[in-house]
């Protein structure tokens, strides 16, 4: 009997192992790390690729796709969402981006992540693979009142499909998300200081005196922390008796020791400056989050190999008197000036739309090229999974989209999506509704 149950037991494990691979066959390979492969085969194997070329032969038994006249492309990556944490903005229960606290670097986003969020059937038909999601903070200031959050947790960057989070998790800390201290409460969120100032956001109360004074006082306070987690680390390694265990203080430590970036939010170039003179004095790495401006930063951020997200390209300029292509030519900016850079939709209501925003940047002079980079494998440069995810090469995860032409394109079509080597469904709330209606007797 014993016999008999290990052969039935290999035969189902042999099975399981040819459902797990497949061919892609006769595409044209788009891996972006490299030149473009012509009517090339792709084997995917147990959640990776394992052979890419023109002769690569299908083993016995596994399902081909025949994907003659279609492209291959690495599947997109979304630099800032909140994705699977907030479902419908209106309704509070449905929303899970942030605590109170103004310092709360141990709070997880990827615990919170929702698997059955009906965003991520969503994205994932427009070719979206994977995600960071970040906790979005209390914010405060404005109509809402209150202090706001400097650092509101860890990011995590997610695959957009999976039964739980643990399996979705590609690495579940990503970034620790902070909002550097400006001068002034700011906007926030892209919005135009003048449609701000019209709904009583634009800024804090008072004197420009008074201002300054708040964000020097909120930077001390900053730096403060910092200098606090510095000497828990220190006791910590010392063996100090009786040091109690602070959970704000371990999470700082991978940022310390350089293993996680900060990813700091900076609109303006006095911002981002003050941002990167910040981490130079704590000797920590940074991303900036969403610049509306670079001015004379851009050159300072590729001296100190700092790289970008960048927010909504289609987006109204920060003042009247700004250029209307502020937001267009921001990326092509970056790109002259050297800057690595990725984009982020920094919500969940245009996700899908990521790559006609980089679209949008190619229109108005940045390489075709770049803009897919940077929403493939400059994202996953900046995120620290390069060697996971990313581009199409052998060892990585088949994170893959076939599709009908160029993505970057409106009229491109996505026929197939996969997420760690598994064909996903492309259906949607949306898709059921159009079936439902569009059948209906």
């Amino acid at each position: 009997m014993r016999v008999v149950g290990l052969v039935i037991g290999c035969a189902l494990w042999a099975a399981a192992g040819t459902s797990d691979t497949l061919l892609i066959r006769g595409a044209d390979v788009y891996p972006v790390s490299g030149p473009v492969q012509k009517a090339a085969s792709l084997l995917i194997r147990d959640g990776k690729i394992a052979e890419i070329g023109e002769k690569v032969v299908a083993p016995k038994g596994v399902r081909v796709v025949d994907a003659r006249g279609l492209r291959v492309y690495p599947g997109v990556i979304d630099s800032a969402t909140q994705l699977g944490l907030a479902e419908i903005e209106a309704v509070r229960e449905t929303v899970d981006t942030g605590e109170l606290g103004e310092y709360m670097p141990q709070l997880r986003a990827l615990a919170s992540v929702n698997p059955d969020s009906e965003h991520f059937g969503v994205v994932r038909v427009n070719g979206v693979t994977s995600a960071i999601a970040y906790p979005a903070g209390s914010g405060g200031g404005g109509r809402m009142g209150g202090p706001r959050q400097v650092i509101s947790g860890q990011a995590a960057l997610i695959h957009t499909a999976g039964w739980t989070w643990e399996e979705m998790a590609v690495r579940p800390a990503a970034a620790m998300w902070m909002r550097f201290p400006t001068v002034g409460r700011g906007s926030g969120g892209g919005m135009p200081d003048y449609v701000a100032a019209m709904l009583g956001e634009a800024g804090a109360p008072g004197t420009y005196t008074e201002m300054l004074r708040t964000y020097r006082e909120e930077v001390a306070r900053l730096s403060d922390f910092f200098e606090q987690a510095k000497r828990y680390q220190k006791a910590k390694a010392a063996g100090a008796p009786g040091l109690e265990r602070n959970l704000k203080y371990e999470a700082v430590l991978p940022v310390l020791e350089g293993k996680l970036p900060v990813a700091v939010s900076a609109e303006k170039p006095r911002a981002i400056h003050d941002a990167i003179e910040f981490a130079e004095k704590q000797n920590i790495k940074i991303v900036i989050l969403e610049p509306r401006e670079l001015g004379n930063t851009a050159e300072e951020l590729k001296k100190k190999n700092i790289p970008v997200v960048f927010g909504k390209v289609l987006a109204l300029p920060d003042s009247e008197d700004d250029a209307y292509d502020q937001a267009f030519v921001l990326p092509e900016e970056a790109h002259k000036a050297g800057v690595k850079f990725a984009f982020g939709s920094f919500d969940n209501q245009f996700v899908r739309n990521l790559p006609y925003q980089a679209a949008t940047a190619v229109a108005f002079g940045l390489p075709p090229e770049e803009a897919l980079k940077a929403i493939t494998i400059n994202a996953a440069e900046i995120w620290g999974v390069a060697d996971q995810v990313g581009s199409i090469e052998t060892g990585k995860l088949a994170d893959l989209m076939v599709t009908t032409g160029d993505p970057l394109e409106i009229q491109t079509q996505i026929k197939h999506v996969y997420v760690r080597g598994k064909e996903v469904e492309l259906t949607n709330r949306q898709t059921r509704l159009n079936d439902k209606y569009l059948n209906r007797q």
